[in-house]
């Protein structure tokens, strides 16, 4: 984790705790590993799991008394249906979260369902018992987004910045079918969207000279951010949905959108690893190739790379898989159990 990153996140949940304890619960204790704050309610008999990624920018104040208040979700389908967003968030769920309700959106990311409050948001779990299917519930998230469009045009490439006030879901409109297409008159040409954290969306033109400047942007938000989402970019395709930004060899964003790529499946990976036993680490070295790091003559989860290294030896992937074993995990993961002579 990256120093700026990690400060932010320290001082995030010293504001938590500061306000917990002002209120009476003495016990609240920061966990760094998972970003989360355990605290007892007053009149609970256990602890609760208090999630800071959920933390609405400059709500601290509203968080932790929606905490205390335990509005918890809504009982009926007709109660939650109004009240249901999609969100995209890491393919890997946090560990205190259950088991919330998803499905894949992009490489390494999910859309997910959340309950919006007017001070929290509150994920959906797989079993929410609505008596309603899995797809009733992301198609009424979904229609619940504004669908807001912008006004004027641009006569040439300009950037647009979306900035989230804790109830428009910018970042979420990337899974509305056409949103992002219907763009181009904003922005001077076929949209390229960037959404590094939750509270910020960047729009701008393909072919733009500002885009590699918007590629290091949004990995630097990206890596500080403790309600980061991802550093690649994403554009329409032909049927109005979103998806990664393609980059063909040669062209002058190869090398941006390869790193980029690198960069969210490296942070997938990791926090994969947080709970998985001989998970393998993924680096990347030079113009955005990824190498997996085995890490001693032994059994390990190797993630996707470019190449493998075993002590000084570093060889291609394509070599290796004949030897490799995949586990069915998200992301996956093969399972190495010798290296090959």
């Amino acid at each position: 984790m990256g120093l700026f990153r990690s400060v932010a996140r320290a001082r995030l949940a010293s504001q938590v705790l500061r306000r917990l304890r002002r209120a009476g619960v003495p016990d609240a204790r920061y966990h760094r590993g998972t970003f989360s704050v355990h605290a007892t309610r007053p009149g609970d008999g256990e602890p609760s799991v208090l999630r800071l990624d959920e933390v609405r920018r400059g709500r601290v104040r509203e968080f932790v008394a929606a905490f205390l208040r335990a509005p918890g979700l809504p009982a009926t389908w007709a109660e939650a249906r109004p009240l249901l967003r999609p969100v995209l968030r890491g393919i890997v769920p946090p560990a205190d979260v259950g088991t919330p309700l998803r499905r894949p959106a992009f490489p390494f990311l999910a859309e997910y369902v959340v309950v919006d409050q007017p001070d929290t948001m509150t994920y959906v779990n797989a079993a929410h018992g609505w008596g309603v299917t899995d797809d009733e519930v992301f198609a009424a998230a979904r229609a619940n987004l504004s669908g807001a469009t912008l006004m004027g045009a641009a006569d040439e490439p300009v950037v647009v910045q979306f900035v989230d006030d804790g109830d428009s879901y910018w970042t979420s409109h990337l899974l509305l079918d056409g949103w992002l297409a219907g763009l181009a008159g904003q922005v001077g040409g076929r949209p390229v969207a960037f959404a590094p954290e939750r509270g910020t969306l960047l729009v701008t033109a393909d072919g733009s000279d500002l885009l590699p400047g918007l590629f290091e942007q949004a990995e630097a938000a990206f890596l500080a951010s403790p309600r980061a989402i991802t550093p690649m970019a994403y554009v329409s395709d032909g049927s109005g949905r979103t998806v990664p930004y393609p980059a063909p060899p040669g062209s002058p964003f190869e090398v941006c959108v390869r790193r980029a790529e690198a960069v969210l499946a490296a942070r997938a990976y990791e926090r994969q690893a947080e709970s998985l036993p001989l998970a393998a680490e993924l680096l990347i070295t030079g113009q955005g190739r990824t190498r997996a790091v085995w890490p001693s003559d032994g059994p390990a989860l190797l993630p996707r790379a470019d190449e493998v290294q075993f002590g000084e030896t570093v060889r291609p992937w394509d070599e290796l898989a004949p030897h490799l074993t995949a586990q069915g995990l998200d992301p996956e993961r093969w399972r190495a159990e010798k290296w090959p002579v």
